[in-house]
């Protein structure tokens, strides 16, 4: 039986992006499958990158995705899901 499919917003603040950048992208590439789009912007003063994502997938996916991101280091991700 498939889950049901969900469509989400992951918001995605990256410190340090110098080294955490290169480790975000390669999660981020890894589940383009379900990505619909990605808005991700600079914060040079800050040094802070911060990214919006819209995925659609089932719950197991985008916990994956959101869990992945939020454990590694100098990155916090939050989801918001819809039903």
């Amino acid at each position: 039986m498939e889950k049901e499919r969900r469509i989400a917003v992951i918001g995605i603040v990256v410190n340090n992006r110098e080294e955490s950048a290169k480790r975000v992208n390669d999660i981020l590439s890894s589940y383009g499958h379900i990505i619909v789009g990605r808005m991700g912007i600079p914060y040079k003063e800050r040094d802070v990158s911060v990214i919006s994502i819209i995925v659609d997938g089932n719950s197991d996916e985008i916990g994956a995705l959101t869990g992945k991101l939020g454990n590694t280091s100098g990155v916090k991700a939050k989801v918001a899901l819809t039903y």
